[in-house]
């Protein structure tokens, strides 16, 4: 069986994409995502399953029992079909040339930084440029090959990092963005002239994995470096995190409270208050609100988050 248009991806922004080229531009041919027993051994922030959208659309969807793409059933199933344009969105896995060499046209997908690929090559780069205090994003629809975030460009927008970004605010901007490259890459299919810019004058940099214990507070850091790990590891990503002595606690939403404010009777990360729940946190250079937290128990002046 021939396919044209297959996406990959197994989160939230994929759907999302899907229904957005389903109902504005093509049809979809097919879904590719992982079966949720695959769950088990990977972390996927943001995972949604995809199964109903056959029900709501009529499209296929396969489910591999390999994220990697390489079990047999998998690998049978792309040899036994063949395919003219992939589209990947939210798969954090690469994509075996086996696979890749099915699609006539390719497999695309999406990668960025506050630089232009090979700049920013490696993993959670939206996660990273908050974090890091990034004021832009290149967000880059590139071809895959064999190696990881090549600079095979077919085309890049770049969208603005603000101070009251969140990294789910910035995955609304990313989609946004996506939108609009995606519908220029299937405009070009449609014509037979899907052109690759394969030069590029910049460096390659990489980001490096993050996992959910590199999402911990170090109060003896400034407050803007606090501020940025805390909104650039919020919903759907596990979060910042701290102990109160045995008890975890997760932050989920936190800014800057005041830098001026006399607090040197408080060790960095000593709750200096409470109000309406919030609360106010010793920094190395100034105060921190939380304004939402999960932990096990109710924080209070006095307590030391470390």
């Amino acid at each position: 069986m021939k396919m044209k248009v297959v996406i990959f991806g197994v989160k939230d922004t994929t759907a999302e994409i899907v229904s957005y080229v389903q109902e504005k531009i093509c049809p979809v041919d097919l879904v590719v995502t992982i079966h949720p027993e695959v769950l088990s051994g990977n972390q996927v922030s943001g995972y949604k399953g995809l199964g109903y959208l056959t029900e709501r659309y009529g499209i296929p969807v396969y489910e591999t029992h390999s994220y990697g793409l390489k079990d047999e059933e998998t690998a049978r199933f792309f040899a036994e079909n063949e395919f003219e344009i992939g589209i990947s969105m939210g798969w954090q896995r690469l994509i075996p040339q086996a696979v890749l060499d099915r699609f006539q046209y390719g497999i695309f997908g999406f990668h960025g930084s506050c630089g232009y690929l090979p700049y920013g090559r490696g993993r959670s780069p939206l996660n990273w440029s908050v974090i890091n205090g990034d004021t832009r994003f290149v967000l880059n629809l590139f071809q895959y090959d064999a190696d990881p975030d090549s600079p095979n460009v077919f085309a890049n927008e770049m969208f603005s990092i603000t101070p009251h970004d969140t990294i789910r605010t910035l995955q609304y901007k990313n989609i946004l963005v996506s939108k609009r490259l995606i519908r220029r890459l299937l405009e070009a299919f449609r014509e037979g002239n899907v052109m690759v810019n394969r030069q590029s004058g910049d460096f390659s940099s990489w980001y490096n994995k993050r996992t959910a214990e590199d999402g911990k507070i170090d109060f003896r850091g400034k407050t803007r470096d606090i501020y940025n790990l805390v909104r650039g590891v919020t919903r759907p990503f596990p979060g910042a995190f701290c102990m109160c002595g045995e008890e975890r606690v997760t932050v989920w939403s936190a800014h800057p409270f005041d830098e001026m404010l006399d607090f040197s009777g408080y060790a960095p990360g000593e709750i200096i208050d409470t109000m309406d729940g919030k609360v106010i946190v010793r920094t190395v250079d100034g105060s921190l609100l939380i304004e939402e937290y999960e932990s096990g128990r109710t924080l209070l002046a006095g307590d030391k988050l470390e």
